[in-house]
């Protein structure tokens, strides 16, 4: 049997795949595994994106947990990163209701700690298993899990993004809250620190969470920064967040979109002076551009790279004490602030630099000189069509291709069904040849072993 938790939780079409029956069993299963000394008494804090989808899961996972005779929390529409802040506060675990860049008909649940750290895989693992488990309690009367709802937990995650108190005044920002879970905290948190903000697609809209909006798609918000520019107004700094709100991407003051490579390389220079850059080390994927990696070099920063998947990330800083990492996609872990990626706490640190220094974001990072870099998706729910003979011989070649020159990634997705096809190197031309191949070739495969 397939796993059903992915490396962000457990994804799917809501009410198709990810059915309210599912959540309910994981409110149950969940309940009765992550109760450790820590967090014998405190409930479970359940915070969910802006979903259609999210109202009717949250109802199922919470009957889940009261069912098992646990009680729960319920936090409204917050971001991911609050979910965690408010579980290390309360000492109770936490779950998240979203589906973070996927589209809208999909939906996700994943489950933080009391100590507001993701799940590892081993305790994930354990709550599959208790999924169907006969022996889960199922008490009666007055020992029946109670359901409540606390919108105010979330003025801890306010705490939290007011720390330090970074001045942001003269800072202009236009906000692209891809209709998300940062709908309301981003431009509030942001203007109460003094920044000048203008929103777009801050909007509680479950409809149309990503829909050519936010992180997942940038072009809006890069239009309106050029806008500025052609206008004549004073220059402004975009920033994007994804559905769940535990990522952030920027575009520059001349219009031009940053990656988290861009965001990681400003943040850990300011680390870096700062003393507060542990072993002058970030932790980032394989997907993490070589021209990132170049930039910090420069600087005498060391980079480290995991797996694709910030939970990879997160388990080597936490294994070998760094304080910082991230990915290429805009999450970053910054452990001065908070345990999990954040994207609205990141947005303050970028713009708080920029403004510290009296340096336009776009000189904070033009050493970063981007490798070109090609990502290609095949639809496919079956792994195994990387080992076909075809396939694997493709990618040898690929790989022979870009030797000295560049690299290819090959994987599968975590959070969707896709196949992804990364090739990075010097030469453009070259590495959109190779990768377009490769795909073809997958693709082919996936034809091949599907049934008809």
């Amino acid at each position: 049997m397939s796993r059903l938790f992915g490396t962000d939780g457990v994804r799917g079409v809501a009410n198709q795949e990810l059915t309210p029956e599912l959540a309910f069993r994981l409110g149950r299963a969940a309940a009765s595994v992550l109760y450790d000394e820590r967090a014998t008494n405190a409930p479970i804090v359940v915070g969910r994106d802006t979903r259609i989808s999210g109202s009717m899961l949250e109802a199922a996972l919470v009957a889940g947990i009261a069912s098992s005779g646990r009680n729960a929390v319920l936090l409204g529409v917050v971001p991911t990163p609050a979910v965690a802040c408010v579980a290390r506060q309360t000492g109770g675990p936490g779950a998240m209701i979203s589906a973070s860049h996927n589209p809208v008909p999909d939906n996700g649940i994943k489950f933080f700690g009391a100590d507001g750290f993701k799940l590892s895989d081993e305790r994930e693992a354990e709550i599959e298993s208790a999924l169907d488990d006969p022996s889960l309690p199922r008490p009666t009367g007055i020992a029946v899990g109670v359901i409540r709802s606390s919108y105010n937990l979330a003025r801890h995650y306010y705490r939290e993004l007011y720390a330090g108190a970074p001045d942001l005044r003269g800072i202009d920002v236009i906000v692209d809250a891809g209709y998300g879970a940062a709908y309301s905290i981003a431009p509030y948190a942001l203007r109460k620190l003094g920044a000048n903000v203008t929103e777009l697609h801050c909007e509680n809209d479950g409809a149309r969470i990503n829909v050519e909006c936010g992180a997942t798609d940038l072009r809006v918000l890069q239009q309106a920064v050029r806008d500025r520019i052609g206008e004549g107004k004073h220059a402004a700094i975009g920033v994007a967040f994804d559905g769940d709100a535990d990522r952030a991407l920027f575009v520059d003051e001349t219009g031009t979109v940053l990656s988290g490579d861009h965001v990681l390389y400003a943040i850990a220079g300011d680390m870096q002076t700062r003393g507060e850059l542990a072993r002058d080390t970030v932790v980032a994927t394989v997907m993490s551009n070589m021209g990132f990696e170049r930039a910090l070099e420069t600087r005498g920063i060391t980079l480290l790279r995991t797996a694709v998947g910030d939970r990879y990330v997160l388990e080597r800083m936490r294994a070998d004490g760094y304080t910082l990492g991230g990915e290429q996609s805009g999450h970053v872990i910054d452990f001065r602030y908070n345990t999990t990626g954040d994207g609205p706490r990141t947005a303050i640190t970028l713009l708080a630099i920029s403004a510290a220094a009296g340096m336009p974001l776009h000189e904070m990072v033009r050493d970063v000189r981007v490798a070109p870099q090609v990502l290609l998706n095949v639809p496919s729910r079956n792994g195994d069509v990387l080992s076909e003979e075809l396939v694997r011989a493709e990618i040898v070649a690929a790989e022979e291709a870009l030797k000295g020159s560049g690299r290819l990634l090959i994987r599968r997705s975590g959070t969707e069904p896709l196949i992804r096809v990364m090739a990075e190197g010097e030469d453009r031309r070259l590495i959109e040849e190779i990768a377009a191949r490769v795909a073809t070739r997958i693709e082919q495969a996936v034809r091949r072993l599907s049934p008809p």
